[in-house]
């Protein structure tokens, strides 16, 4: 199975590898990763299913897409690496904290949760089995967005949409799947890596209230921040995500203090001047 990524960055940086959403593909981190490219050196990759990785039918696991992150680790010559992951990218981020701890250096999981509601998944798998991704396009974006930042920026939502609707039904089937099937919370204890936790107060998805909060309390010493964004916060608030990360991932990297457990950042006034 073929897997697409990319490391760009120098070479003398501290690599971060960052993990994208269910729906969406490495373009996520485009803004996010123009900010922080000057501290760190950026791991991005296409997950399973996703993009221009393969898509293989079936059902996928956590442990499965782990291992595939595991590969363009080895792949790109990155021996240890800080890991942020948005959504299922942080699922499969806290599943790389458990398997090699060794490797992560510091964990971000940003707008995503630990155990998700089984419930929800055979409606969307059976819509999408029958009427393919276009039946769940714009409810896909309600829930990926907070409703002003789809009214003030349609030309992102638009890409957005584009890219969804170009990906493989077999690979998003494959990851609802894996996320249907998840139950990491009763194993979150277990995770050492510092690790930040970053909400959208308006994400309907994986709030902070019953996802961010149960990560939070589960994981020792982890810390929290919160944005006033949807669920795809480092496309809605870039520059404070890039913030909320690079304030992070600083103090671990020098041993500074912990800083309280619940910041804010502001959003600015544009997502970024590269996305408008």
């Amino acid at each position: 199975m073929r897997l697409n990524w990319r490391l760009d960055g120098e070479a003398d940086r501290p690599v971060l590898m960052l993990l994208n959403s269910l729906g969406t593909d490495l373009s996520l981190w485009d803004c996010v990763g123009q900010m922080l490219q000057g501290q760190f050196r950026l791991l991005r990759m296409d997950s399973r299913g996703h993009g221009a990785s393969d898509a293989p039918g079936g059902d996928y696991s956590l442990e499965a897409l782990a291992s595939d992150a595991l590969v363009v680790m080895d792949a790109a010559g990155v021996d240890r690496a800080a890991v942020c992951g948005l959504s299922l990218g942080g699922m499969v981020a806290m599943m790389l904290a458990l398997r090699v701890p060794h490797r992560v250096t510091a964990l971000v999981c940003a707008c995503t949760s630990a155990q998700m509601d089984v419930d929800i998944w055979p409606a969307r798998i059976d819509t999408v089995c029958t009427q393919g991704l276009v039946a769940i396009a714009d409810l896909t974006l309600q829930r990926f967005f907070s409703k002003a930042f789809i009214q003030n920026h349609p030309e992102i939502t638009a890409s957005v949409r584009t890219r969804f609707l170009a990906m493989s039904a077999d690979g998003y089937l494959g990851c609802c799947a894996a996320i249907r099937d998840m139950n990491l919370i009763g194993r979150l204890e277990a995770i050492t890596a510092p690790t930040l936790v970053i909400s959208g107060t308006q994400d309907i998805s994986t709030p902070f209230e019953g996802h961010g909060e149960r990560i939070v309390g589960a994981i020792t010493g982890a810390r929290a921040v919160s944005l006033a964004t949807g669920h795809l916060a480092c496309l809605e608030s870039p520059a404070a995500f890039a913030e909320a990360v690079l304030d992070f991932l600083v103090q671990v990297f020098d041993g500074s203090a912990a800083f309280a457990p619940l910041r804010f950042y502001s959003n600015p006034t544009s997502p970024c001047a590269r996305c408008g």
